[in-house]
């Protein structure tokens, strides 16, 4: 993976053309990226940024493109050090990447050096969701979280070799990861994931009387959400077209675009600095730029919204591990009737990109919740 030099280039002009808006006074983060933030950032991108180190730190993993139904897909596939390493595919989110997963790939891969056990080893897989990143966007209309869980089954089986794996996943990552579990059962050794996303049907459950006093402040809190944090879902899921262009020419548009995001949902106190340096922001930024795939990436919100198939029970084991932060904590009881959870656990800190900001205590979850399953599978 190399960036060419032009690209490169022309990043360097137009952050040095940047024609900036105005804010009123008095004002911080309330209506959206606070301007002297910004600014800061992106005179570091500018002057200090070194893209060519963070390239050379993310080729340290192993990388690999294979087309799958018709969509280069680029994934790592990094391999465990241990007796009988377990394979993992993880699946990431937006506004993250492939990049979410950065830290935590050698606590999986090789445990042991990190103060763990040899033999709670897995081979991680990190694929870029199709239109983000190194793979290829799709050409038609119908790329939901159903689909790409699709395309994962076939890169984990006919591509790489594997006749059974776990899966773990967050935001978008963890519907592809329970729509894989419910449509491949007999794949999947157990799923991990971090968030469900928002619970529509109890959004549109006209029994209160059947709803848990944790279910209704569910919806309660979700329709407090979406109207005052879910613009960008409102625009993604009905216009992502109109907002690729602004995104899509303008640096500077696209960092305010992600950044607010990762300020407004993880643990960080207001503080973006708190849980991410300015590295680590701008070299998620710089994947959606250097490819050019932030309007590709903003389509699986339309897609989800207009061609996903409903989701049944999903009987693969699976754990949950809930980071207080993160948005819109689901309830046990709705994730007891639908999932066959066999392991909940509250973290004590971390907020929606749990792999960034506390990448040790979720691998130590991760770790935990699979181990069972290595010696079921092992004695089959």
């Amino acid at each position: 993976m190399q960036v060419f030099d032009k690209v490169l280039d022309d990043l360097k002009y137009r952050l040095g053309h940047v024609r900036w808006p105005d804010q009123l006074e008095g004002l911080g983060w309330e209506r959206g990226t606070e301007i002297n933030y910004l600014q800061l950032l992106v005179s570091y991108w500018c002057k200090q940024f070194d893209w060519r180190k963070q390239e050379a730190e993310l080729n340290r993993f192993s990388q690999f493109r294979c087309n799958v139904d018709g969509i280069d897909v680029h994934f790592i596939h990094q391999k465990g050090k241990g007796p009988n390493p377990m394979p993992i595919i993880l699946t990431h989110g937006w506004p993250d990447s492939y990049i979410r997963y950065q830290k935590i790939i050698p606590l999986l891969t090789d445990p042991a050096s990190y103060g763990g056990d040899t033999k709670d080893s897995f081979d991680v897989i990190v694929p870029s969701l199709p239109g983000f990143g190194f793979s290829s966007p799709f050409k038609h209309s119908g790329m939901n979280n159903y689909r790409v869980s699709e395309l994962w089954a076939k890169l984990m089986t006919e591509k790489l070799g594997y006749s059974k794996f776990t899966a773990a996943g967050g935001d978008v990552g963890s519907g592809v990861t329970r729509y894989l579990a419910l449509n491949h059962p007999e794949l999947l050794m157990g799923i991990h994931i971090t968030d469900i996303g928002i619970i529509r049907d109890l959004m549109i459950s006209q029994d209160n009387a059947k709803l848990s006093e944790e279910e209704l402040n569910y919806r309660k809190s979700a329709a407090e959400w979406i109207p005052n944090e879910g613009g960008y879902m409102s625009i993604q899921s009905t216009k992502p077209q109109t907002i690729a262009y602004g995104l899509s020419d303008s640096p500077v548009g696209l960092a305010a675009w992600i950044i607010e995001k990762f300020r407004g949902w993880s643990d960080c106190n207001g503080d973006l600095e708190q849980k991410f340096s300015k590295d680590e922001l701008l070299t998620n930024i710089m994947i959606y730029w250097v490819t050019n795939t932030i309007g590709s990436s903003a389509r699986i919100y339309y897609e989800n919204m207009h061609s996903l198939p409903a989701i049944g029970r999903i009987d693969v084991p699976t754990g949950i591990a809930l980071f207080p932060a993160d948005i819109l904590l689901p309830p046990k009881e709705w994730a007891e009737r639908n999932l066959n959870i066999t392991r909940f656990t509250t973290m004590p800190r971390g907020g929606h990109f749990t792999a960034m900001e506390e990448p040790e205590l979720l691998a130590k979850e991760i770790r935990a919740f699979f181990r069972p399953y290595r010696i079921k599978n092992k004695n089959q």
